[in-house]
């Protein structure tokens, strides 16, 4: 079972999610909703990256993740 890996950049304010090896990462899609899909060689996305994305002074030592299987 894979990881799902969060990397946040407080300077940039982008937060970065992985639900794959980001080495993996091939190309890049903007979605132009501040949100770019990060996808491997077969065009599976792997992970996105959420541009203006702050929390504040909100510090998170968890997050709860929902997931659905169709």
């Amino acid at each position: 079972m894979n990881t799902i890996k969060l990397y946040y950049d407080s300077v940039g304010n982008t937060l970065n999610v992985w639900f794959d090896d980001p080495r993996k990462e091939y190309i890049s899609e903007e979605t132009g909703e501040d949100v770019i899909l990060n996808k491997d060689k077969r065009g599976n996305v792997i992970g996105f990256e959420k541009l203006n994305y702050s929390l504040g002074r909100q510090v998170i030592k968890r997050l709860p993740i929902e997931t659905a299987v169709s």
